[in-house]
């Protein structure tokens, strides 16, 4: 299939005039989970706990951690189909970096597999089992847009996996500059990291200070190709913020011969990538025309300078291992600075505003209910609030149909906003320990029983 471009081709962005923005702008999180204010490399980090009602701090005994995020988790327990969420404010219609990490430490044991859910989203397994071998932290990102004022992160036990509670290391959410990657629709979609990549390097990983969203460009060393340069290019001139030394090192090809990379270094899924590659000539007011392909498609000709270029699409269809081939159309051979991809994926969709809203207020009105009550009350599919079933009703939309509190030991009222669920068929809350009178229960039509 051939590769399917944004507004019929590829976005091209050179020297564009924005500002860097503020670092960590607006509402941004560092969450040391399960442990007090932690200070690593100029970042302090807050405690996890007032974003979260479930779990247990537990340290972790590890000679020689770089990263004192790492030395605590807060690990939760096994329940299957529950989700456990952190709650956190955020300013609607903007997108969100998320990065939890995980370090589960030494264990007799395989490490938990678990699932993450944004708002109601799955977005993807955790397996730490390679890196845990490894010795190393597991990291994952993505790209979310706020759907409300309160973004929920959660963690989902799917029974399917292992038979241990999920646990989390540190939760970073920060806030985008409304230039990076907003040529992504995300009305109707998130993006999940594949690659972000520094070419040509051979130091450690490339993140904040230089990156003002604490991004992860890895290196890749390459000693054939490998150049430096220590010519400044502007990383505000450039839609995505790219820190300036990623521009610093390159790999360029042989002269008469043709760039071959294999990248991202892992086999894809059949789907729609974001793909931005960045570009500048590594000799001072200098250029060089270059043609890059992706998978035999063309994704871009044109002239490289030395004050830097980035190429992107938003819709580029990969599948299986990626090969991208650059070739000289100039006397100067073609080369690369950075990458990165992304995986699209869809958002799904939420709880009928009405019953949302009505759980919500049930939620309030109640106590002793269970830890797993944050979040969307039915999705994703199988990880509906405890006591709470779901189906899906006229025009797609997920409504509640039945409540099930029985032996809860929940106390508190029944609040009124009950009689919103009008797509009830079953309430039972038989031996706990309500007051208060039963709310007029006239709307619900379907009811069956109570």
């Amino acid at each position: 299939m051939r590769p399917l471009l944004s507004a019929a081709a590829v976005l091209l962005l050179l020297l564009l005039p924005l500002a860097a923005g503020q670092r960590f702008r607006g509402f941004s999180y560092l969450l040391d989970c399960g442990a007090p204010s932690t200070d690593s490399r100029g970042l302090r980090w807050d405690p996890d706990g007032p974003y979260v009602s479930a779990g247990s701090a537990r340290p972790l005994s590890v000679q020689g951690l770089l990263d004192p995020t790492l030395a605590s988790l807060r690990v939760f327990p096994y329940r299957p189909a529950a989700k456990f969420c952190y709650a956190l404010p955020v300013d609607p219609n903007r997108r969100y970096l998320l990065r939890p990490t995980f370090f589960y430490g030494p264990s007799s044991t395989a490490p938990p597999v678990f699932d993450l859910i944004v708002d109601g989203t799955f977005w993807t397994a955790v397996d730490t089992a390679d890196d845990i071998l490894a010795g190393s932290a597991s990291h994952y990102e993505a790209v979310f847009p706020a759907r409300g004022r309160n973004l929920t992160f959660c963690l989902g036990v799917n029974p399917d996996y292992t038979d241990s509670g999920p646990f989390i290391n540190a939760l970073q959410v920060i806030q985008l500059h409304d230039s990076v990657y907003n040529a992504t629709d995300f009305t109707g979609s998130a993006m999940g990291l594949i690659a972000r990549t520094k070419f040509g390097s051979t130091g450690d990983v490339e993140r904040y200070p230089d990156d003002s969203f604490d991004r992860y460009w890895q290196p890749f060393p390459d000693s054939k190709h490998a150049v430096s340069s220590t010519h400044n290019v502007t990383s505000a001139d450039f839609w995505n913020l790219p820190p300036p030394d990623v521009f610093n090192t390159a790999l360029v090809a042989e002269q008469n011969a043709p760039l071959v990379l294999q990248w991202p270094p892992i086999s894809l899924q059949n789907g729609s990538y974001y793909v931005s590659l960045y570009f500048a000539d590594t000799l001072a007011n200098s250029s060089r025309t270059l043609d890059v392909n992706i998978n035999d498609y063309q994704f871009y000709e044109g002239t490289v300078t030395s004050a830097g270029l980035s190429v992107f699409a938003t819709q580029w269809i990969l599948s299986g291992l990626t090969r991208v081939i650059l070739t000289s159309k100039s006397v100067l051979p073609p080369l690369i600075n950075a990458g990165e991809v992304f995986g699209i994926f869809p958002i799904g969709r939420l709880t009928i505003t009405r019953d949302a809203l009505a759980m919500e207020s049930m939620k309030r009105s109640l106590q002793n209910i269970p830890d797993d009550w944050i979040g969307d009350p039915c999705m994703p599919h199988g990880y509906a609030w405890t006591g709470v079933t779901c189906q899906e009703g006229q025009n797609e939309n997920i409504r509640v149909i039945s409540l099930n509190f029985s032996s809860m030991g929940i106390s508190g009222s029944l609040s009124p906003d009950i009689a919103n669920l009008t797509a009830l068929t079953d309430i039972s809350f038989a031996n706990n320990s309500l007051s208060g009178t039963i709310p007029d229960l006239i709307n619900l039509g379907k009811l069956q029983r109570l």
